[in-house]
């Protein structure tokens, strides 16, 4: 399948999207020239496919860190033994690492990227649909502070990404779902008949249906391609992306990294600001509706009950994307029709929060 392109002048970079690309050492070797590499995975993925990658880079200088899994090793202290791998092995600037995992380790990866040597060349190879569909491609790059999640990162563009749809037949079936919150943000945001189609097809996609699967990953990496394209460092539209996310980080933060995927965290947020954009006069209650009832068809969550609204609220104002002007959230004034806007008053918030997050 022709590749994708990020189209970003010199940091312009190819998505390929297909069954097979992690054992296709013909393309790997030709888009990865670098003599020193470093595969950054965890335990989970590195049993199912760090073998076949590693004989099909092949590399003259290659080495594989294994790290545990979950979003607890998304931290400072994680990002230092990536860096000392780095040092002790003497990789140069010329080095490249590659993120072989899902969110975690591709956020991680990349920060350490950016952060090496002031900046080294690194690949994205996404595992599961979350971060196929959206976090391994733009050049986010994190770690959490325990505080606030991906308060400490950058921006630094893969030199390409690789998202073997084959992956996504070992994820399980709680991993498909986070991954699909995503997705259904993405129609949400720009694109009403992408939504329309997920209405139609979820089933097919949940079977793991491969033309449902691969159109499912191509679309939503063809949106957010073109968004980035268009507002790299997120200073305008590229913000539409963070539908949900606002409320989304703050349940992970309050819950504790790891209770919620960021994926259902996502889910509960958006939930939350479909019906925060009805009390505003912004969207129908119908559509609402409609929404949520997809969400749960996708076997997400739409409530979180016992979360106290006040302590929400409160994480939610240091979300990273708060200006000198106030915390700025996304909301719809229709399907496919995502709008930014300043907070409304809390007191709107919190009613939304307390009867939402009981249901």
């Amino acid at each position: 399948m022709r590749p994708l392109q990020v189209s970003l002048g010199e940091r312009s970079y190819p998505i390929h999207i297909g069954p097979g690309l992690l054992s296709d050492d013909e393309l790997l070797r030709r888009s990865i020239p670098a003599a020193q590499v470093l595969i950054v995975t965890n335990e989970v993925v590195a049993p199912l496919y760090l073998g076949e990658l590693e004989t099909a880079l092949a590399a003259d200088q290659q080495r594989s860190l294994i790290l545990p899994d979950g979003e607890a090793e998304k931290s400072l202290g994680t990002l230092a033994k990536v860096i000392d791998e780095l040092v002790e092995a003497g990789f140069h600037r010329d080095a490249c690492l590659v993120a072989l995992g899902g969110g975690v380790i591709g956020d991680l990866t990349g920060f350490a990227a950016a952060c090496y040597q002031r900046g080294v060349a690194f690949v994205q190879m996404p595992t599961t649909l979350l971060a196929q569909v959206d976090s391994s491609v733009g050049g986010k790059t994190a770690v959490n502070h325990p505080k606030a999640k991906n308060m400490i990162g950058a921006f630094h563009q893969p030199i390409c990404v690789f998202a073997d749809t084959n992956t996504l037949a070992t994820l399980p079936k709680r991993e498909l779902s986070a991954g699909l919150a995503e997705v259904i943000k993405h129609g949400l945001i720009l694109d009403g008949v992408f939504f329309r189609w997920l209405e139609d097809h979820m089933e097919d996609v949940l079977a793991l249906e491969t033309d449902a699967l691969t159109h499912v990953v191509r679309r939503s990496c063809e949106i957010k391609a073109t968004i980035v394209a268009e507002d790299e460092r997120e200073r305008g539209r590229r913000a539409l992306l963070n539908l949900g996310h606002t409320f989304g980080h703050a349940l992970e933060s309050l819950a504790g990294y790891g209770k919620w995927l960021h994926g259902e965290a996502v889910a509960i947020g958006i939930t939350l600001a479909a019906r925060t954009s009805v009390e505003l006069g912004l969207l129908e209650p119908a559509a609402c509706e409609r929404i949520q009832s997809l969400l749960a068809r996708a076997r997400l969550p739409v409530g979180a009950p016992g979360v106290e609204p006040d302590a929400l609220l409160e994480l939610m104002n240091l979300d990273k994307k708060a200006g000198a002007q106030g915390l700025r959230m996304v909301f719809l004034e229709g399907i496919g029709k995502g709008v930014l806007c300043p907070a409304p008053e809390e007191a709107i918030l919190r009613n939304v929060i307390q009867t939402q997050l009981a249901a």
